[in-house]
């Protein structure tokens, strides 16, 4: 697998976290891989071969070759047809929310097929820019063209949610939005809704991946702790509190996690670079 990230034009950094591509081998693609949360949202534009996502043990659905994931709240399934070489954009959680208006709820646990939100011509003829490209940085040329061109103004990102997403990344996803919100049940509503709206899950999901995203690049040091320092350094209450979270965003426990090749995939994402 060649992993790679790239740091976003200037003016869209407020926005997008990273670019990354993906090239792997047909001879090397034959593993199912399962794709952790990690509270982004991703444009992804498939330049290889098909990718199955697994929707029960044996049924699947073929993803878009231009397409947005929308926030992940459990893991799922992957398996490429062959060659994989995808160029995507991993949006910071209130980033999509920037270029779309439709609730980002309705895309959660999910692909959406970016012609449904853009159009077939705008679509078209950015894959067919992207698969004339000569090199990864031209490709990225393409889709901040593409991002440029749908961008809305910035004024319609609700200020709260910015505040609060800040505070849950400062803190390893443990803000308490009670207090921040001064324990007031009408603002408390309000937010969630606002969340809902434009980061595609609630402010307690958001921090819940954000602790399990600390407790990953932890676990993936080169020399390791333990677990019950991990969940320490993490912000869990507990160990017993890191194993139930950790098993419902990723179907195991950490020490299983470790052993399991299926998450390989998702453990690139999460290494340092």
């Amino acid at each position: 697998m060649k992993y790679q990230t790239y740091p976003p034009h200037q003016d869209l950094s407020s926005m997008i976290q990273c670019y990354w591509t993906l090239e792997v081998e047909s001879s090397e693609s034959k593993e199912k891989q399962q794709i952790v949360p990690d509270g982004c949202m991703e444009m992804a534009f498939l330049l290889g071969d098909g990718i199955k996502r697994y929707v029960s043990e044996t049924e699947f659905v073929m993803q878009p070759d231009a397409m947005v994931i929308g926030q992940i709240t459990k893991p799922y399934t992957i398996e490429p047809e062959g060659y994989v070489n995808t160029i995507a954009v991993r949006f910071y959680p209130y980033g999509f929310s920037m270029i779309h208006n439709v609730p980002m709820f309705e895309l959660s646990d999910r692909e959406t097929d970016l012609r449904i939100l853009f159009g077939e011509e705008k679509v078209a003829n950015i894959l067919k820019d992207l698969k004339n490209s000569k090199s990864t940085e031209d490709r990225i040329q393409c889709i901040e063209s593409f991002l440029f061109s749908v961008l809305k103004q910035k004024s319609n990102l609700e200020r709260v949610v910015h505040l609060v997403i800040e505070s849950l990344t400062e803190t390893r996803g443990s803000t308490s939005i009670v207090s921040f919100l001064d324990h007031d049940p009408a603002k408390i509503r309000d937010l969630e809704r606002k969340f809902l709206k434009r980061v595609g899950v609630s402010p307690k999901t958001l921090g819940k991946v954000i602790r399990l995203q600390t407790a990953l690049k932890l676990m993936l040091e080169d020399e390791p702790n333990s677990l019950t320092q991990i969940a320490y350094d993490s912000n869990y209450y507990d160990q017993s509190h890191f194993i139930k979270d950790f098993r419902s965003l990723t179907g195991l426990n950490p020490k299983q996690f470790w052993q399991d090749k299926r998450f390989q995939l998702s453990t690139l994402f999460y290494q340092k670079k």
